[in-house]
């Protein structure tokens, strides 16, 4: 129901997006507004070919949504789905005096405005209401001063909708038929995807190097001071830079020549020799230390920080920051802005000059500025609404909306808070030759530390607030050596992308906008594109058949700079100083010597789809190749699975070797004597099996009629006990897999049969059915026993006592309770005793750590079903955008 207070001064009606948010501002408003929910876009490009309208189906250009030879034209169609909301909206505007489209402040909100207006009609004043925050000012405010619609902005998303309707539909269909059906390719998704292919193809080209060096503890000799003692590293002997990890290259090679790489021996040696040497400190460098306080958050930094403190994917943190801000809490949280009003520096200062006292808080406020180019339309950074900060106490929230408020509202506050200062201080000792170096820190005012320190991705990295004290050490000062130790270190393969990393990453190449990041992510992690292992992002073989056919075929479309300059493009159009149409031809049909992308999809025949989906292996004459039912290792002929949680850097040459002498599965058992096939063992998709090898039809030289599948005869399969393994598994224990299911005897006039399901063993007579203990109870149970089994009450699930948990991973953070991994019907899952959550491909139950599965269960817990609702089926209505004659 549309929240209605009143008829007084007339009635004006409010069109939001979401249910949440029209219930917000409906509190907020007085007597005479109607505030209602449109429920997301109301049209769009049609998805199916059903949803075309019946007059464009013979049109060339139907499938794609775009009329391509007119002007870029779009054809939108009301969504099938949103007909009623739409049929509600024109029934509450016809006693409307005015229309408000109330609509976030962004170009896809802009849209969806605009969307509003041409399928509404109305014949009433139309306002454009806009806002950052859900206050009552803030709506008072946005009321009082509405503005026209921004075509320019309309203009901006729908070339984004268009360039992503011509990629998806036109270069998708060539994934289908060269590397697997159903999938796709996106314009910022494909190039997010080739980033983490690419990281994966350094680490499986990285060689490591190893060195060695020399730790040394030494006593300053002064009992008073804390710490009396100290450690430094081996930085130099006999004048020559001792090497460290950064001297090396990925393929394992020293860079520079001019540095000394120790061996293992000749870090031993030079051990023996200095453990007798005189030690003294050459030298003391003391610096002033300076950190300034980070910028408030803006949407990538928010998605970084609360993956990397909170566990939470980038998905999931807008659906909570999105639920936040219809409720009044946060301002708008899709922003590229990191400036604050002057209403909420004030109100930053203030809370923290009552937390930390006014010592904490300079006598200017901060101003802060984007360095983000091409920065979205102007809204705040992420903030705690309002013009007095709520703390996380006084919100009433709990679970993770509380979580990322506190986030949010820690790091606005420290925003506006004085630098932390402190020392730094580099001690250089000197003795046998041999350079040693330490290096102290210490904080003598946390500044805005008391209140905010930032995650970092790498957790070697020391904190902002973490000191090192060294002991007050002058040049000339003797010390002791307590102890000298040898380290051996090697060299490490860059590191996977975390979502984290991969959105700074994205932000930094300035490819794709920062509000669809999340999704984006999300996609290429549904689309089995990207899988997780622990919190590092790792590509799919899969992913890297896709991108291996994108490069060689259509490399400008993968290109990081070509995808950024697309994203200028449309800056340019939101800011007047381009038009749509020059741009989505030069894109499609392409433009002085550069091809578009039509010419690119017309000729394919030059694609060998088994090229484009094999990778030799380094040193190795065994190839990958991609399937379409899966990864697979091919040496001349000879095929062997690739294990599903198998990461493409962990196949080496070595690996495949021992991958190819496992035994294959496809083993001969012997043959049936009663039936005379052959009977074999062999290893699937769903796990080992026995079956039968029926009889090849008899070679006849006249014509035979063609067979319908359904009538071919089908081979007896059964599945391997738990108990069995493909390697001991023998021709009798096939044959008795075989006879399942089993007639047990006839009972009331029905036949029992013992069988065998994905649940587990059971008895069944009619529909009635079962439970029985175990595998093989199928092969010994009696008419008595199940006759006794069918007399008592069916029990829901197994009558077996409740496994004991495989680990015990600590408290949710949102439900706070106990987290433990379980075995269940479908492999292992985590649950807090409310909500379960299945492990995810690269997830194992050794690695798998509390953040995972907190992340796990909220992303379960956010999809949990809603309630369903009855809708009749309604026939999509259809229009096709009218370019704008005047700009706004």
């Amino acid at each position: 129901m549309p929240a209605n207070n009143g008829s007084a001064g007339g009635n004006r009606l409010v069109i939001v997006e979401s249910p949440a948010k029209a219930k917000t501002i409906a509190g907020y408003l007085g007597r005479g507004y109607i505030v209602e929910s449109s429920i997301g876009h109301i049209r769009d490009l049609p998805e199916k070919a059903d949803d075309i309208p019946e007059k464009y189906k013979g049109e060339a250009w139907a499938r794609l949504g775009v009329n391509v030879d007119h002007e870029f034209e779009p054809l939108y169609v009301v969504n099938p789905d949103k007909k009623a909301q739409v049929n509600k909206l024109k029934q509450l505007l016809k006693d409307a005096d005015e229309l408000y489209l109330a609509t976030d402040e962004d170009r896809e909100g802009e849209a969806i405005a605009w969307h509003l207006r041409e399928v509404l009609k109305p014949k009433v004043p139309v306002h454009r209401m806009v806002f950052h925050e859900i206050t009552p000012q803030a709506i008072r405010d946005a009321v009082a001063n509405p503005r026209d619609l921004n075509l320019r902005l309309v203009d901006a998303q729908e070339t984004r909708r268009i360039l992503d309707r011509l990629y998806g539909y036109e270069v998708s269909p060539v994934l289908w038929k060269k590397v697997k059906p159903r999938l796709s390719a996106g314009r910022v998704q494909s190039v997010a995807t080739r980033l983490v292919v690419e990281r994966e193809r350094e680490r499986m080209a990285f060689t490591a190097a190893h060195y060695w060096d020399l730790s040394a503890l030494f006593d300053s000799g002064k009992p008073e001071e804390t710490p009396r003692d100290f450690t430094a590293t081996l930085t130099g002997v006999d004048g020559k830079r001792v090497a460290q990890g950064r001297d090396f290259g990925s393929d394992g090679r020293l860079k520079n020549a001019n540095v000394l790489h120790l061996s293992e021996q000749a870090a031993g040696e030079l051990a023996g020799r200095l453990r007798g040497a005189s030690f003294a400190v050459r030298s003391v460098e003391r610096k002033p230390y300076t950190r300034k306080p980070y910028a408030p958050f803006r949407t990538t930094t928010l998605q970084q920080e609360a993956s990397r403190k909170l566990g939470f994917s980038a998905k999931y943190t807008m659906q909570v920051a999105q639920r936040l801000y219809e409720n009044g809490f946060i301002t708008y949280m899709r922003t590229d802005s990191i400036t604050l009003s002057e209403t909420a520096v004030a109100a930053a200062r203030s809370q923290a000059i009552k937390l930390y006292g006014s010592a904490y808080v300079p006598d200017k406020p901060r101003s802060y500025a984007s360095k983000v180019k091409n920065a979205q339309e102007a809204h705040e950074a992420i903030r705690p609404s309002g013009e007095e900060f709520r703390t996380p106490g006084e919100t009433g929230l709990s679970g993770d909306m509380f979580r990322l408020y506190e986030l949010i509202w820690q790091r606005t506050v420290a925003s506006q808070m004085k630098d932390a200062v402190g020392e730094s201080v580099t001690v250089k000792v000197d003795g046998g030759g041999a350079e040693f170096t330490a290096s102290g820190r210490t904080i003598t005012f946390y500044g805005f530390l008391k209140a905010y320190v930032e995650s970092s991705d790498d957790p070697s990295t020391d904190r902002d607030d973490s000191e090192k004290r060294l002991p007050n050490l002058a040049e000339g000062d003797p010390l002791d050596l307590s102890r000298l130790d040898v380290s051996s270190h090697s060299t490490k393969p860059p590191a996977r992308y975390t979502e984290a990393s991969l959105v700074k990453e994205l932000e930094d190449r300035e490819i794709g906008r920062p509000s669809t990041y999340a999704s984006i992510i999300g996609t290429i992690l549904d689309r089995g594109y990207v899988f997780k292992k622990g919190t590092a992002l790792v590509p799919s073989f899969l992913a890297f058949a896709v991108v291996n056919l994108l490069e060689q075929h259509f490399g400008n479309l993968v290109d990081y700079d070509f995808t950024a300059e697309m994203e200028k493009v449309l800056d340019d159009i939101a800011n007047d100083r381009a038009e749509r149409v020059p741009e989505l031809q030069r894109f499609y049909f392409g433009q002085e010597g550069d091809e578009g992308l039509k010419e690119m999809v017309t000729d394919l025949g030059e694609i060998d789809a088994k090229e484009i989906s094999s990778f030799p292996i380094r040193g190795s004459d065994i190839v990958i190749r991609v399937g379409r039912y899966g990864p697979y290792l091919d040496r001349e002929g000879v095929r062997v699975n690739i294990p599903e949680d198998m990461t493409p850097d962990e196949l080496t040459s070595d690996k495949a070797e021992e991958l190819f002498s496992r035994p294959t599965g496809d083993r001969e058992l012997g043959k049936d004597p009663v039936s005379g096939n052959m009977i074999v063992a062999k290893d699937g998709r769903f796990g080992p099996y026995v079956t039968e090898i029926l009889p090849s039809e008899q070679e006849d030289e006249a014509p035979k009629k063609r067979t319908k599948k359904a009538d071919a005869p089908k081979p007896r399969t059964s599945s391997l006990f738990k108990s069995m393994s493909l390697d001991t598994v023998t021709l009798d224990d096939a044959l008795k897999l075989l006879s399942i299911p089993r007639v047990v005897g006839q009972l009331d006039g029905e036949e029992v049969t013992a069988q065998n399901g994905k649940f587990g063993p059971y008895i069944k007579k009619g529909t009635d059915s079962r439970s029985i203990g175990s595998e093989e109870e199928l092969f010994t149970i009696t008419i008595e026993q199940a006759k006794e089994l069918f007399a008592q009450p069916k029990q829901r699930g197994r009558r077996t006592a409740a496994a004991a948990p495989l680990r015990e991973l600590g408290e949710d953070p949102n439900s706070k309770k106990p987290v433990v991994v379980k075995e269940g019907r479908f492999g292992p899952y985590v649950t807090d005793g409310e909500t379960n959550a299945s492990l995810r491909k690269g997830d194992t139950v050794e690695d798998i750590t509390i953040e995972r599965a907190a992340e796990l269960l909220a992303e379960r817990r956010e999809r949990a079903p809603a309630p369903k609702k009855k809708a009749p089926a309604k026939k999509a209505t259809t229009t096709t955008r009218k370019k704008p004659a005047a700009k706004s």
